[in-house]
């Protein structure tokens, strides 16, 4: 269910980009977008790894700089039945993580270096065993591809607002207007609605991974707490890698309930605590 309605997400976003197309420039401009949208993704698919380690700073380590992550994330790596992945770390305070990758055989996890110090050894094996479900599940290469549409989207939107665009379609100027404000904003909520349907998933298998949920149920609940104190200056500016991050590292202010990229952490700790047949708890365990 969950692929189904990811696959139907991803399918709006293309519809709105080569909508965004058409009025632009009729179909001409559609198929142009659609090609356009092709392009990108291909650049995405090669490219989009190294892009986003470069841009968190991240420093690649190995069995002799870092031998405990290293050979805690070839453990699980083991279990979860995937190549050994490039192991990074980040260093940033807040505790986070985040996996990058076209596909398990090209695949990367980068862990900040709050993560290392402020969880338990079982804490930080139920994060990355989150980081591997999401690499088994191929979600890196498909919220790569979603955030590079939804910005694409954006791009286009902005670039009619000011150029104007092809004013014989069936809306009108001001319908035209009125889609192009709204349309980067539809792109976003798609986008967060995407990532959100994979958090659920890679939570799940990040349990079966490790074999413990409450692992990282607990590790969740120290991260959210970290995220509303400690900022995370990269990702603040990039917002648009937020989405790939174990909880959300920005800090949104009052309306951030409404637009962030994960599911709430306590639904999400409600869901390992059922996996592990515990009783509920309060807020974040």
């Amino acid at each position: 269910m969950n692929w189904f309605r990811t696959a139907l997400l991803m399918s709006a976003l293309t519809a709105l980009f080569m909508g965004i197309g058409y009025l632009l420039g009729g179909a001409a401009g559609a198929m142009i977008a659609l090609l356009f949208a092709g392009g990108m993704n291909l650049f995405a698919y090669w490219n989009s790894d190294q892009m986003l380690l470069r841009m968190n700073n991240a420093q690649r380590v190995d069995q002799r700089s870092a031998p405990e992550l290293y050979e805690m994330i070839q453990q699980l790596a083991e279990n979860a039945g995937l190549p050994m992945p490039a192991v990074y770390i980040v260093h940033e305070d807040q505790p986070n993580a985040f996996a990058t990758g076209r596909n398990p055989e090209n695949a990367a996890v980068a862990v900040t270096s709050g993560l290392l110090n402020s969880l338990s050894y079982e804490e930080l094996s139920g994060v990355v065993s989150h980081e591997l479900a999401h690499i088994r599940n191929r979600d890196t290469l498909i919220m790569t591809i979603t955030a590079t549409i939804a910005g694409a989207i954006s791009m286009l939107a902005n670039f009619a607002l000011f150029f104007g665009g092809n004013r014989n379609n069936p809306l009108g100027i001001f319908g035209t207007i009125a889609l192009m404000v709204v349309a980067p904003l539809a792109a976003m909520l798609v986008q967060m609605a995407i990532s959100r349907t994979r958090e659920f998933g890679a939570d799940r298998g990040g349990a079966e991974i490790c074999g413990r949920p409450l692992w990282l149920a607990s590790a969740l609940g120290k991260l959210e707490r970290a995220s509303q104190r400690i900022a995370n200056p990269a990702a603040e500016h990039n917002p648009a890698t937020a989405h790939l991050y174990i909880v959300n590292p920005l800090h949104g202010g009052a309306l951030a309930g409404l637009f962030r990229t994960h599911p709430s952490t306590e639904e999400r700790i409600a869901a390992l605590n059922a996996m592990a047949g515990a009783p509920a708890r309060g807020p974040w365990g």
